[in-house]
């Protein structure tokens, strides 16, 4: 039996690799003047309380929620249901 040629295989496209997470984030270089610094400080204190203004009104209207502290079911006495009938 007569042979033929040899096939040549296509070259493999090297993928490039995914990542598994999330990606990062831009590199931010922090200020080196004090007025900046101290205006980052006082706006870094600022956001924080209206997050947990925030947080706690969500928990007050979402009181129904467990997972949530400050809710309806912590303003009570008691706070819990099983132990009243």
């Amino acid at each position: 039996m007569a042979q033929g040629a040899v096939k040549k295989s296509k070259p493999v496209v090297a993928r490039k690799p995914t990542r598994s997470g999330p990606k990062p984030g831009a590199k931010v270089i922090k200020p080196k003047k004090t007025q900046i610094i101290t205006q980052n400080k006082i706006k870094h204190k600022s956001s924080c309380g209206l997050t947990a203004q925030t947080e706690k009104l969500l928990a007050s209207k979402a009181g129904h929620l467990e997972i949530l502290k400050g809710g309806k079911r912590d303003k009570k006495d008691g706070g819990d249901k099983k132990g009243k009938k």
